[in-house]
């Protein structure tokens, strides 16, 4: 849905943000969240709208915890609009409680092109409830409400699932834009259609995976810990790797589909360390980078990264794409050298970009395995905001965020 300027002159526009952002020294470390809102906002202040913003910010479970307060945001956020070019009249914040006289005050106070930033939303335990009455506090700030967080539409919060089916709503342009390009990415790849898939856990991906297969993915290349249940699953020992011993039936379940296993592309060697990692999941000092030539892995070694063998194999794959969806590292790509599967992959998909093919990426550790490869976002075709929400989407889940939305009547049509 667009955005009709006429129908949002001096009206309040409540627009959920997504601004979950990391926080340092009381500073926002990286606006890119908020960068991303930056055209729905344009098109609301050159309307005249008073926009007011909700958002949550880490996760105080309903508690008033300072390092999780929205208010450092609004320097980043002033700072965004100007240098996007975005005119508006002032950005106010206020901490005060949904239901209070105070926020509604504030609101009234607003004039055109002006925006309030509202504290975090799950200061309210009502938020991760879906409590009808914190989305009728919300539903009671504005006229029209704007859905722009699109990697919070997995979740049935208050500000997801309740709030838009009390009132006017629509998409803004962010989620716009992603549910086109995530829709048309499983409705009309171009061949060959590759995805790449890592991460820990196999749970959070075999319906993706399976959906992506649907799709006409010709090969799914799978790496990071992922791979080494898909491997268990074949009958190949994994050492001291991390297997989710739950999932190996399903994944054989899966690979025992006609046609599956010659579509999954695993892992043919390996980088690792000999031991395991320590009690907080790091790799312990003084360990050294150990190579395993084949797919099996050594009773003492931890596996944690793709082997050379593998990304060849990965990146000939990628070479070949017209059509490629990421998500997922290959490996602990925190650390050095257990990051050069990552980095190998992104950029392989950066030059196959720059040649013509589409790509699609989804998720932090997507995006920073890009940043470590010296890449930047435009290398490639989308790199979508949402984590959770752009694999649900994958897995052709309807996002509850989107149900809400689309099942009520627009007033911006």
């Amino acid at each position: 849905m667009d955005i009709d300027v006429s129908d949002i002159n001096n009206k309040r526009v409540l627009v959920r943000v997504d601004y979950n952002v990391a926080i340092k020294d009381g500073r926002v470390a990286e606006p890119k969240r908020i960068d991303a809102t930056m055209p729905t906002l344009k098109v609301l202040l050159d309307g005249n709208a008073k926009v007011i913003l909700i958002s949550h910010l880490g996760r105080p479970k309903g508690k008033k915890e300072p390092k999780y307060s929205m208010r450092p945001v609004v320097a980043a956020l002033e700072a965004s609009l100007r240098s996007h070019k975005v005119a508006f009249g002032k950005v106010v914040f206020c901490d005060e409680a949904f239901a209070s006289p105070g926020l509604r005050a504030t609101v009234a106070a607003l004039g055109p092109k002006d925006i309030l930033l509202c504290e975090n939303l799950r200061y309210d335990a009502g938020e991760e409830a879906d409590d009808p009455a914190l989305a009728r506090n919300l539903a009671a700030l504005a006229d029209i409400f704007v859905q722009d967080a699109f990697g919070a539409m997995h979740r049935a919060h208050a500000s997801t699932d309740a709030l838009p089916k009390m009132m006017k709503s629509v998409f803004g342009l962010l989620v716009t834009r992603e549910l086109d390009v995530l829709g048309r990415l499983l409705r009309e790849p171009k061949a060959p259609f590759v995805a790449v898939l890592g991460g820990v856990k196999v749970s959070d991906k075999i319906g993706a995976i399976d959906n992506l297969l649907k799709a006409g993915a010709d090969k799914v290349l799978i790496g990071g810990a992922m791979s080494y249940t898909f491997l268990a699953a074949q009958g190949h020992t994994c050492g001291r790797s991390l297997v989710q011993k739950d999932w190996i039936e399903p994944v054989k379940k899966l690979l025992s589909v006609k046609g599956v296993a010659d579509k999954i592309v695993l892992c043919e060697d390996h980088v690792g360390i000999e031991g395991a990692l320590d009690a907080s999941g790091a790799v312990p000092k003084g360990a050294v980078a150990v190579p395993v030539a084949g797919a099996s892995i050594p009773a003492a070694i931890c596996a944690l990264d793709i082997g050379p063998k593998t990304i060849t194999r990965f990146v000939a794959e990628i070479e070949k794409a017209n059509t490629i969806f990421w998500n997922g590292p290959m490996g602990l790509m925190e650390v050095a050298p257990f990051d050069r599967g990552s980095i190998a992959v992104a950029q392989a998909v950066a030059q196959r970009t720059k040649e013509g093919a589409k790509s699609v990426l989804g998720g932090g550790d997507t995006i920073y395995a890009v940043s470590k490869a010296g890449l930047k976002e435009d290398s490639f075709t989308h790199v979508s905001t949402g984590g959770g929400a752009t694999i649900e989407f994958i897995e052709g889940k309807v996002l509850p965020g989107v149900r809400a939305v689309a099942g009520t009547p627009s007033a911006i049509s």
